[in-house]
């Protein structure tokens, strides 16, 4: 049986790739801001093989996404901040620390015989932890630590669900969908005002608002959106199909005709199902 490569063996090749004498000069260059595009769009092609079910593919996006870490560690040791093995170090520590139920002693390996607690308990307990880390880090404010860096739907998301931590929430879906209503009566008075900021304004309200639906419908924004695109583009494409077999493209096609071609492929998705 072949043998298989280990994490020391990524780390020793990235060091490699680092090295001054013989190295890669692409890896060379590149430092902590330029390869942060790459660890999002990695994170993403992660999440879009799960979402396809592309499990033959996932264990190789999820390598790449390794490899940015591997990365970012050996830039860390480079420049003395930390290195591959702090960065373990500290994730095993605070998951341990957040994880009490099931490691009561506070030690990985200790007398680790807990006592059950329900899902409820343990989001509490893990909000609460979180909550007693960010005051040590001295970010005292309810909404501080959430990443400015975080897609919108997703910080929006996060924000809220902070909020409502502290009471400040609906106390059901419906006066959030009352909320919405009132945001596109809002969103029409200042379309008809012609005033471009104040549309702006008003349509980053109304979004807002739907991030607070999902979030009390226990639907995660992003994925919704990237579903929703996902349906968008296969619908498109029967629609661009359907007017290729015939010589044509979609431009050349009036409006009526694209939304009877959007209809059928609507028609046609749903009989698949």
């Amino acid at each position: 049986m072949e043998a298989h490569y280990s994490v020391d063996d990524l780390l020793f090749l990235m060091a490699q790739l680092r090295s001054p004498d013989g190295g890669c000069p692409w890896d060379l260059k590149q430092d902590f801001s330029t390869i942060v595009p790459s660890t999002i769009e990695e994170a993403y092609e992660v999440a879009e093989a799960i979402e396809k079910e592309d499990f033959e593919h996932l264990h190789e996006e999820l390598g790449d996404l390794l490899f940015q870490v591997i990365f970012y560690a050996q830039l860390g040791r480079e420049a003395g901040h930390f290195d591959f093995s702090r960065i373990v170090d500290t994730l095993v520590r605070k998951l341990v620390r957040r994880h009490p139920h099931v490691f009561p002693s506070g030690e990985l390996y200790g007398d680790n015989r807990g006592g059950a607690v329900d899902e409820a308990q343990v989001k509490q307990n893990w909000e609460a932890i979180k909550a007693g880390e960010r005051d040590a880090r001295g970010e005292g404010g309810t909404l501080d630590g959430v990443a400015a860096g975080l897609p919108a739907l997703t910080r929006a998301a996060k924000l809220q669900k902070r909020a409502a931590g502290v009471g400040f929430d609906w106390p059901a879906v419906d006066g959030v969908l009352a909320k919405i209503e009132e945001e596109i009566a809002e969103l029409r008075a200042a379309i008809a005002s012609e005033d471009r900021e104040h549309v702006r304004e008003e349509l980053g309200d109304l979004l807002f608002s739907c991030v607070n639906a999902a979030r009390h419908l226990n639907v995660d924004p992003e994925t919704a959106l990237r579903h929703c695109n996902r349906k968008f583009e296969r619908r498109f494409n029967i629609v661009e199909r359907e007017l290729q077999a015939q010589g044509r493209q979609p431009s050349d096609a009036p409006l009526e005709e694209l939304d009877q071609l959007w209809n059928q492929a609507k028609g046609q998705e749903n009989g698949l199902k």
